[in-house]
Formats: structure tokens, sequence, C-alpha cells
């Protein structure tokens, strides 16, 4: 690499820093890789690697070959990657709650989302007061007595309205229901 330009890097110009990036950035990253193993942590310490060759831009000799600084800078920062990853706590999928933020669920196949989505347009298509608790039972989960207290009828009312909605949305959506073997 070019004098005039780790002279550059050195005053910490951005094009300089860039251009370093596209000459060393498969180096750093492949050192990175083979010392953590994981994609995602070479990543990051391809990353670091050069926010730390950055800050330390002023040490640089520019006379000498910038690749054996910037491989000795990955295996650090890779070593201290490692380190710190090896201090997380690890647990077993059967250990995390359900509700953890940090597990992810797959999204639904096709054909289920496309049943959600004919059973909530058939929900739609009954009288506004079989809807709501239809809703309130199955999307609230709410009991009939909940139910009745919350739109302040009868519980009568609600058993009544509940069973001509669901007998509607038996002719509606029986083209869903799996057949019996």
């Amino acid at each position: 690499m070019d004098s005039d330009l780790l002279d550059a890097f050195r005053r910490r110009e951005p094009q300089a820093v860039r251009a370093l990036y596209h000459e060393y950035g498969h180096l750093v990253y492949t050192v990175a890789l083979r010392t953590l193993g994981r994609r995602d942590l070479a990543e990051d310490a391809t990353q670091q690697t050069f926010v730390r060759a950055w800050q330390a831009a002023d040490r640089l000799d520019v006379n000498r070959n910038v690749a054996p600084w910037l491989a000795t800078i990955a295996k650090r920062v890779a070593i201290d990657i490692y380190r710190h990853e090896a201090r997380r706590p690890a647990r077993g999928l059967d250990e995390v709650s359900p509700d953890d933020p940090a597990l992810v669920t797959l999204p639904p196949e096709l054909g289920t989302t496309d049943a959600v989505w004919r059973v909530r347009r058939a929900i739609d298509e009954l009288p506004p007061e079989e809807a709501a608790v239809v809703r309130m039972q199955h999307l609230d989960g709410m009991t009939h007595t909940e139910i009745c207290e919350k739109l302040d009828i009868p519980l009568g009312t609600v058993k009544s309205r509940s069973h001509r909605a669901h007998a509607k949305l038996a002719r509606l959506l029986g083209h869903l229901r799996e057949p019996l073997t």
C-alpha cells in the first residue's frame, strides 16, 4: 500500500480508512473467522479491528507493511470477543421462557396464514353483536360470564349469540376442517 495513503490514514482521513478497509478487509475477516469460527462474530471483529486501527492510527509506521499490524489487531480483537462470548451464560432452549423476547419464532406457514385470514374474514361477516362475542371469547380468552359483565347483557344472551355465531362460522368455514380418518 502506498505510503501517502498510509500517511493519510495516520491523519484519520475518511477516504484513507475506506481504502485501507477495501484493501485489507478480507485479510482481517479471515483472521477473525479462523480464530472465532463463526461468521457473525468474525464480522463484528472485523468492524472492531478497523475501529481500533483508527484509534491507533498515530502509532502506524508508514514505512512498514500494514498487513501484519492489522492482522495482529484482528487476532487480539477476536480473542477479546471469544473471551466475552465464553463468559456469557448459555442456556438450553428448554430452560428459556416461551415469552422471552430473545426467543424467535418462525412465521406461520402460508396455509396457516390463509386459514387465519379466512377465519377473521368470516368473523367480520357475522352480525356485530355476535362477532363481538366471538372475538372476546376466542381472541381475548374471556369466559361467557366475563363477556356478559363486559357487555352488560344477560348470560343467556351471551350464550345464544355465541351458539348462533359458531353455527354460522361452521357453515362459512366448513371447508377448512380436516377430514376425519
